[in-house]
């Protein structure tokens, strides 16, 4: 009897492992929101406490007692997101790349074969590849592009009705590669607990939220910080029910 994995199981294997990523990244990506939007008010109110601070009369005990206890507060605040927040994203805040020359169509049908196992085929999904692409090379790490594709993909997959088709536009151009999913979000298909899922219900619900200028979708947080450890950008479109979107990946093709 053979103590080797089956294909099955290194195909399940390989999938978890995916959904974990996004998951981990998600997190982090939501922990640096937190840090992020907190301190911007907490510094506000530090600020002002020492405006009141020159307002109010020395003597008054409780005028004091009340200034001391607001930054009493600001403090635990403070501290509580470095040792909760900070320290908790400090294993994952760096991305070390392993580089090396890739052909590019091989981390294309990889992305996109995971992709049809993981969600795609479950919803019959057709994923369209437009693109001339043959034995042209990126100099990156083959496996955290393929794993950026991927969950733009399954992403676009998620966000759209079952049945539906999205194209998955590639090509070489100005010394970068630039990856574009072009989707139709529906609402209705993200909030279905009961159609066929890979991400989180949690992700697929702020997927949904509206977003300020720039920020993206937290379950996408893996592509972009993908995109920027290559020294390349990542974009997503607007998200609104039923018209169409896009999500852009472009990294250069030699290290920067």
């Amino acid at each position: 009897m053979s103590t080797f994995p089956s294909a099955a199981a290194a195909s399940d294997e390989r999938l978890a492992h995916l959904r974990a990523e996004v998951a981990l990244f998600m997190r982090d990506h939501v922990l640096s929101l937190v840090s992020h939007d907190l301190r911007s008010p907490l510094n506000a109110i530090h600020s002002w406490a020492y405006v009141l601070e020159r307002k109010l009369d020395a003597c008054d005990a409780s005028a004091q007692r009340a200034l001391a206890g607001i930054r009493s507060g600001v403090e635990q605040q403070v501290k509580l997101l470095e040792d909760a927040v900070d320290k908790t994203r400090a294993e994952t805040k760096s991305l070390p790349l392993a580089r090396e020359p890739f052909v590019i169509r091989a981390a294309l049908e990889r992305a996109i074969g995971d992709a049809r196992r993981a969600l795609l085929d479950a919803r019959r999904t057709h994923a369209e590849l437009d693109g001339s692409l043959d034995a042209e090379r990126c100099d990156g790490d083959s496996e955290r592009l393929a794993q950026a594709l991927w969950t733009m993909l399954v992403f676009a997959s998620e966000a759209s009705a079952p049945g539906s088709t999205i194209a998955l536009k590639t090509a070489v151009e100005a010394g970068f590669w630039r990856s574009e999913v072009v989707f139709t979000p529906s609402f209705a298909a993200l909030a279905d607990a009961d159609a066929p899922h890979a991400l989180e219900p949690f992700a697929r619900t702020q997927a949904m939220a509206p977003r300020e200028a720039g920020r993206i979708a937290w379950v996408l947080a893996l592509v972009q910080r993908v995109a920027l450890a290559h020294g390349g950008t990542f974009e997503q479109g607007a998200t609104s029910d039923g018209e169409p979107s896009t999500l852009v990946l472009r990294v250069p093709l030699s290290a920067q």
